[in-house]
């Protein structure tokens, strides 16, 4: 019995690192190049959620916004709210984006519950930075993000054919409605 035991605790460990390895990735899905020369600065301030998969995390929300901002420590803040139109009440989640490599490389790790962190790659911005294309480290996480309640039907398609030809399947994305 003893043997068993001693077998059964790296087993269980193992598989528990495992799953929290998986957990932690941050990566970027295969085929996908993050932008590069990214202006952080630029990119700080609110955001509209415009489309997304459908994730635990956000079920059931409209109203997304996600607000980035400079921690005094050089990390940036972020802000997520959104509205649950089933419990018919506003969320709030505050997480920590560190950049991967350089600050021109816009792919980043994010983390709401640490030690977990999670990919987040800007795959593809316009030069204004007005609308934005994001990926998490595989085929299940994408957004797409505006500075406005609407994104024009030419960037949306920019967008969506990006997506496509990485590997999502961008007929599960859900258009979130924001009134």
């Amino acid at each position: 019995m003893k043997t068993f035991q001693k077998i059964a605790i790296p087993v269980s460990l193992g598989v528990l690192g495992l799953l929290i390895f998986n957990s932690c990735s941050v990566g970027i899905p295969k085929g996908a190049t993050a932008v590069q020369n990214f202006n952080a600065d630029k990119y700080l301030g609110k955001w509209y959620e415009i489309a997304r998969f459908d994730y635990k995390f956000e079920k059931d929300m409209d109203n997304v916004t996600a607000t980035y901002s400079q921690n005094p420590n050089g990390t940036i803040r972020v802000d997520n709210k959104g509205y649950n139109y089933v419990k018919k009440e506003w969320k709030e989640s505050i997480g920590e984006a560190k950049f991967i490599n350089k600050k021109t490389e816009a792919r980043l790790k994010v983390s709401f519950f640490k030690p977990i962190w999670a990919g987040y790659n800007v795959v593809d911005i316009d030069e204004d930075y007005q609308y934005a294309l994001v990926m998490g480290n595989s085929l299940k996480y994408l957004w797409i993000l505006s500075r406005t309640k609407e994104i024009p039907e030419s960037i949306r398609q920019r967008f969506l054919e990006k997506a496509k030809n990485i590997g999502y399947n961008t007929d599960e994305l859900i258009w979130v409605k924001h009134n």
